[in-house]
Order: C-alpha cells, then sequence, then structure tokens
C-alpha cells in the first residue's frame, strides 16, 4: 500500500471510530492537542447544554464541552475523577496533555472526565485579544486596561452575559454533568484556582464527592490576588538565598537581589531598546525590554523551581547589558500566556467574588509586582458586570470526606501556609509539601502514584510518602552549563 495512503487512514481512523455512550452523553473520538508541542491525547468528546443564567431557563443557552479519557483495559469503577483546571480561565482539555503524566495510574481504574469550566476552551469562551499595541511594550495605566476591559466586554455582550460566570455557575455546571452521566459519586482533582472550585463543589454537594484532591491550595477565605505581590516576593527571597549560599552561583554571577534593584531603577526609567530574534519564528525584531517585562518573567519562572534555578544567570545577564535572550524570552513566555488563558472568564471570576475585598497594601511597594497588580485589577472590575457570591462563599470547607492537599515547598502564588488553613476544618485530611517544588505539583516525583493510591483506597492518612524524601530542589545554575558538580 502507498505510504502516503496508509499515513492517511491511520489518521482518519480517531474520526471513523463508533461513538460511545456515558450516561446520557454519546462521546465522539477527539485529539487533545498542547501549543507546547506536547505529545496528542487521544479521548472522546461530547457537549452539554446547560442554561447560561439558571434563573432564566427558557434564555440563552451555552454548551459547556467535556472529553473523556478512559482505563486503559476498558474497565472502570464507577466513579470518575474530574480534573478542575487552574487560572482562573484555563481549559481543563487544553492543560491535560502537559499533566497526563500525572494520572497514568489513575487511568488504569478509573475514567478521567475533563470539563471544561463555562467561559472557557469550548464552553463559550470570554477571550480578550487586544486590537491595539502589545502590552510588552509599555507599561498599561489603569485608564488603559479600563478601556481594553469595555472593548473586550462589548464583544463578549454578543454571546455571553458575563454576570453568569462564577465558580458558583461553575458548580452548577458540574453537578448536571455529573448528573448526566449517571455517577452516583465522583472524584475531584483541582489544580489551583480549580482547588476553589472543587471546594465549593464539596460544600454544596458533600454526598456527591468519594475524594478531593487539592494541588496549590486556594482556601475559600483567600481573596484571590490579594497575596500574589507577597508571595513572589517569599519564594524569590528563597531562590536568591540559595545562589547566595551557593559559591559556584554567588561567585560566578554575584547577588541576584541587587541586580534585580538595579534593573528595576533603570527600566522603570527607561526601557531599553533591543534587537532579538523570535524564539518562535526566528525572525528578528526590535522593540523595547521595560520593567513590566522583566516583572512578569520573574514571576513565570519562579512557578517552576527548575526555570526559576536559572534567575540570578538571567538578572546577571541582563546587568551586564545582554537584552537579546531575555526580551525573547518575554515574548515567547507572554503571547503563550495569553492564549492558554480566557481573560474574561477570569475577570468574571475575580470581579463577582473577589475584587470588593481587594485592597491597595502599601507594603507592596517595593515589590516585584507592586501595588499595580491590584491597581489593574480594581480598575477592570470597575467596568465590568459582576454577577453574585452566596454569603457563605468564604465559609471554609468543613467536611468529613476524605482530602489530600498538595503544596510546593517554593510556590510563589499559593504557599504552603494555605493548605495548613484548609486542613484546618478536615477530619480526614493530609497536607503534603513537596521539598524544592513549586507550583502544580500532582506530576513530581511518587507524587502520580500516591495520588492514585490516595482515589482508590479514600484514605490519605494510610499513604506511605517516604518516596516523596527523594525530591530535592534544583541547584542555582552558574552559567549556561547549569550548576556546579
Amino acid at each position: 500500500m502507498n505510504p502516503r495512503l496508509l499515513l492517511a487512514a491511520t489518521l482518519l481512523l480517531p474520526a471513523l471510530a463508533p461513538a460511545r455512550t456515558l450516561g446520557e452523553l454519546e462521546f465522539s473520538p477527539c485529539t487533545l492537542t498542547a501549543e507546547s508541542g506536547l505529545p496528542p491525547v487521544e479521548a472522546w468528546c461530547s457537549q452539554l447544554e446547560v442554561p447560561e443564567d439558571r434563573s432564566a431557563p427558557d434564555g440563552r443557552r451555552i454548551s459547556l464541552a467535556l472529553a473523556w479519557i478512559g482505563p486503559a483495559a476498558g474497565a472502570s469503577e464507577p466513579d470518575p475523577v474530574f480534573l478542575l483546571a487552574g487560572g482562573p480561565g484555563q481549559s481543563a482539555r487544553d492543560s491535560y496533555p502537559s499533566t497526563a503524566g500525572a494520572f497514568s495510574e489513575i487511568l488504569k481504574q478509573r475514567n478521567v472526565i475533563l470539563l471544561d469550566q463555562r467561559g472557557t476552551g469550548g464552553s463559550n469562551a470570554l477571550q480578550c485579544e487586544s486590537d491595539e499595541q502589545d502590552w510588552d511594550q509599555l507599561d498599561p495605566t489603569p485608564e488603559y486596561l479600563a478601556d481594553f476591559t469595555l472593548q473586550c466586554l462589548k464583544k463578549l455582550s454578543s454571546h455571553a452575559d458575563v454576570r453568569h460566570y462564577t465558580t458558583t455557575d461553575a458548580v452548577a455546571d458540574l453537578e448536571a454533568v455529573r448528573q448526566a452521566l449517571g455517577a452516583e459519586t465522583i472524584n475531584l482533582v483541582g489544580v489551583s484556582y480549580g482547588t476553589r472550585v472543587a471546594q465549593q463543589y464539596t460544600g454544596s454537594h458533600p454526598e456527591r464527592v468519594r475524594s478531593v484532591v487539592l494541588d496549590g491550595v486556594v482556601p475559600n477565605t483567600l481573596v484571590l490576588g490579594q497575596e500574589h505581590a507577597a508571595n513572589l516576593e517569599d519564594s524569590l527571597a528563597a531562590q536568591f538565598l540559595r545562589c547566595q549560599q551557593d559559591p559556584g552561583c554567588s561567585t560566578a554571577l554575584g547577588d541576584p537581589r541587587q541586580h534585580l534593584q538595579t534593573l528595576k531603577a533603570e527600566l522603570q526609567a527607561q526601557p531599553r531598546p533591543v534587537r532579538y530574534r523570535d524564539a518562535t519564528t526566528g525572525q528578528v525584531h526590535e522593540g523595547r525590554f521595560s520593567w513590566p517585562m522583566l516583572s512578569a518573567l520573574l514571576r513565570m519562572y519562579a512557578y517552576q523551581p527548575a526555570v526559576a534555578s536559572t534567575l540570578p544567570l538571567l538578572l546577571h545577564e541582563l546587568a551586564q547589558g545582554q537584552t537579546d535572550a531575555a526580551m525573547a524570552q518575554a515574548k515567547m513566555l507572554l503571547g503563550s500566556l495569553g492564549g492558554s488563558m480566557a481573560h474574561g472568564m477570569g475577570l468574571s471570576v475575580s470581579c463577582s467574588e473577589d475584587a470588593d475585598e481587594l485592597r491597595v497594601d502599601p507594603d507592596d511597594a517595593g515589590s516585584v509586582l507592586g501595588t499595580e497588580f491590584i491597581e489593574y485589577s480594581q480598575a477592570q472590575c470597575a467596568v465590568w458586570p459582576r454577577g453574585t457570591r452566596p454569603d457563605d462563599f468564604r465559609q471554609p470547607l468543613s467536611t468529613d470526606t476524605p482530602v489530600l492537599l498538595l503544596s510546593g515547598e517554593l510556590d510563589p502564588v499559593t504557599p504552603a501556609r494555605y493548605g495548613e488553613q484548609v486542613l484546618e476544618g478536615l477530619d480526614h485530611g493530609v497536607h503534603l509539601v513537596l521539598r524544592g517544588q513549586g507550583h502544580n505539583v500532582i506530576g513530581a516525583g511518587c507524587m502520580p502514584r500516591l495520588m492514585a493510591q490516595f482515589i482508590e483506597s479514600a484514605d490519605a492518612k494510610s499513604l506511605e510518602t517516604e518516596c516523596l524524601d527523594r525530591l530535592s530542589p534544583t541547584p542555582p545554575f552558574s552559567g549556561y552549563h547549569g550548576w556546579e558538580p
């Protein structure tokens, strides 16, 4: 047979496969892909139509996008595992390929269900895109952001009432999907903001939840965004201290904190002109490297300690006047982040649930994020229509449902103390802090096996976690060769 025809036939096989049914829903073959070049994941996809506004059931309806990944052997336990994505604004289906390895053991026994939260991915996404100059080329003012937000709202209003894209709406959607699948109970794996959804659902439907995994815990009591600046400072301080205590790093690269302070003063006064090669297209461009770009780089690098270990090297190179590599990285990472987050959905969540409690903290003024994060959020939420927040929304989770809480020791956004706060209300909870790890740790070391064992037994306290002791921080780089031996 002609090799090209054989390849074409192979690619068509998933599309020609018969549909499958789970509960009341019919699923068709689909492929989940990631922009990062990770291997695609074969799945089965479906949709469930629900009211946009449940107080007006005869009004506009929206479709929720679902993906189903079944056990390798075909047999499964009756209670599926739901992945609840972070953000707010991430699509569960789009983010799954990057974390698929964490579910390999779970898939030996159970179905994994990926529900794109309303406003994300294939569920009537509230995606905002700027028609003006890229934000990474300027220092946006609150007034600019308010105008951008109004433009976004105008575009989205043709197909969405943004007041109805909150966590509470997502909890109702999750319950509707559970009923449609015919599952008496479900298991929840929430990541970052997804831990808020998991806690709110468990509090509303405790009899329907068999087990919960919270990775990067967001307590119900937390005003999301209020402590972002302080948490990032703590994480960066820990990374910089490791360089200062490492002779190879400190001798070769100097004091990263001092470099940062010098660069901040310079870039706030005048962005650097730079000629750089685009990391995606290879084309040469000219631009300006500004303080907001460096701030964004520091925050994104801090999420993953393996990358954060290169921060002293990044700051050293910038201090030496070498800007092209940092500019290329900033362009690539900022572009990737913008495409993976539904900004409008994030506004619907934060403006409805947190904005009225956000307060500018003068202590943040000298930090990497400064007070601007709060000021920008307030400016956008001042013009964004808000949904309702239930009176008991801030009530700490109190449940006898088995819960496994996971934190990274160096997490720059959901530090381990958040997990300790939530643990206080759990009769059958265990909190694991993974040494040297950052944000989103379900795939680290032996964690996939431990997570599968927990979901199998629904008993966090019986886990033997000694295998996590093998995890350790990535040594700080002392040059492009890596760290000293």
